[in-house]
């Protein structure tokens, strides 16, 4: 091995990513527990196949793909699962503290949940995670193009759902909810 090899093993970056990874996977998810599983289920094939991954790459969008290969894989598997998608068995467990915002929340959870899984993976991998749309395109194996369309259509299809206009202040109170439904974004679009 060499000092250069000893200096930047890929594994040391991985706990860097963790938050990012769940939030990705809560917004694929909706499930805290499933999310949960994903990010260690990801976890232990990034570390297996550490090998695989090329020194001087986006470990991020490595990692990310792997988890949405993950929740794409899971789901196949799980079509005679009985899943919770609109969060009804989730909502019964527990009660979120009143504050400002929660029913603007909840509202946007409600319509962000209706949008086709492809533009809410956009949204969350340009807007909440901060990919570029390079990135983000990658991490889908589509084009820029592609997903440039994607985040523009969710975005549009929030407001319609949302029943709001671009002159209208939201009052949510999650910045990473904010930068899904931002107009622009590191000044593209």
């Amino acid at each position: 091995m060499s000092s250069a090899q000893d200096k930047t093993d890929p594994r040391d970056e991985l706990v860097d990513h963790l938050p990012a990874m769940r939030a990705f996977a809560m917004s694929l998810t909706r499930n805290s527990a499933t999310a949960d599983d994903m990010v260690q289920d990801t976890l232990v094939k990034a570390w297996t196949n550490i090998e695989k991954f090329q020194a001087g790459t986006n470990m991020r969008a490595w990692l990310f793909t792997i988890l949405r290969n993950t929740f794409y894989s899971n789901r196949r598997k799980a079509v005679r699962e009985v899943a919770d998608i609109d969060g009804v068995f989730t909502d019964q467990l527990s009660q979120k503290p009143d504050h400002d915002g929660r029913l603007q929340m909840r509202d946007f959870n409600v319509a962000f949940a209706q949008l086709p899984d492809e533009q809410r993976e956009a949204l969350v991998l340009v807007g909440a995670s901060g990919f570029s749309y390079e990135e983000a395109a990658e991490t889908c194996g589509v084009k820029v193009g592609t997903i440039k369309s994607r985040v523009n259509r969710g975005r549009k299809r929030l407001t319609e759902l949302l029943d709001s206009s671009d002159d209208e202040a939201m009052e949510l109170t999650d910045s990473a909810t904010m930068a899904v439904v931002a107009d622009r974004v590191n000044g593209l679009m």
